[in-house]
C-alpha cells in the first residue's frame, strides 16, 4: 500500500511573516493582524483610559509594525516584540491625550472580551459584582502595577516576555508583579470590608 503524504502547506511562523512585512508584503501584515489583534487589543485596553484609545493605539501599532518590521531581529518572541510596540504607541498616545476627558470601560465589558462568563443569573450577578470590585481595584492601582498584572495575569505572558515588554530585568519584573498583586489584593480586601460595614 502506498503511503500518502499530506501536501497542505504549513502556515508561516510569526518571524517569517514579519520578514515578509519588512519586504512590503501586505498579506503578511494582514495575517499578523489576524493572529495578534485580539491579544494586543486586550493589552492596550488594560493600559489605556478608554476603549476608543485602545483602538487608536492598536491601529497605530500595526502602522508601526508596517514601518518598522525590518527592525525585528528575532532575539525576542514576535509576540513580545508586538506588545512592546503596542506599549510604546499607547504611552505616546496617553501623553498626547492626558488632559482629555476619558470614559472608563466597565469591567463587565472587559471581562466579556476576556472570556469571563457564567451560566445562571445568580452566578452572573455575583460575577458582575466581583468584576466591578476587581475593575475598581485595578483602576485604583498605579499604571505600572496595572500594566504588569495585565501582561502576566490577563495576557499570560511569561516572566521573560513581560520583562522584555516592560524594559525590565526578570528579577525586577517579578518584584513588580509581586508588589502589584499584593496591592491589588489589599484593595480588594478593603472593598470587601467596606461592603460588609
Amino acid at each position: 500500500m502506498e503511503h500518502v503524504h499530506d501536501e497542505t502547506p504549513r502556515a508561516p511562523g510569526d518571524p517569517e511573516l514579519i520578514a515578509r512585512v519588512a519586504q512590503g508584503d501586505r498579506e503578511a501584515l494582514g495575517e499578523l493582524v489576524l493572529r495578534h489583534r485580539a491579544a494586543l487589543h486586550r493589552y492596550l485596553r488594560g493600559i489605556t483610559p478608554s476603549a476608543a484609545d485602545a483602538e487608536d493605539a492598536l491601529q497605530r501599532t500595526f502602522v508601526a509594525v508596517w514601518k518598522g518590521a525590518g527592525t525585528f531581529g528575532g532575539l525576542a518572541s514576535a509576540r513580545a516584540w508586538l506588545l512592546t510596540i503596542a506599549r510604546n504607541e499607547a504611552y505616546r498616545q496617553n501623553r498626547r491625550r492626558r488632559e482629555e476627558p476619558t470614559e472608563s470601560e466597565t469591567l463587565a465589558a472587559l471581562g466579556a472580551r476576556a472570556g469571563w462568563g457564567h451560566d445562571s443569573p445568580h452566578d452572573l450577578l455575583e460575577g458582575a459584582e466581583a468584576r466591578a470590585r476587581l475593575r475598581a481595584a485595578l483602576d485604583r492601582l498605579g499604571e505600572d502595577d496595572r500594566e504588569v498584572i495585565v501582561l502576566r495575569d490577563l495576557e499570560g505572558l511569561s516572566g521573560e516576555e513581560a520583562a522584555q515588554v516592560l524594559g525590565l530585568g526578570l528579577a525586577a519584573q517579578k518584584s513588580r508583579l509581586h508588589r502589584a498583586r499584593l496591592r491589588l489584593m489589599a484593595l480588594l480586601k478593603e472593598e470587601r470590608h467596606a461592603v460588609r460595614a
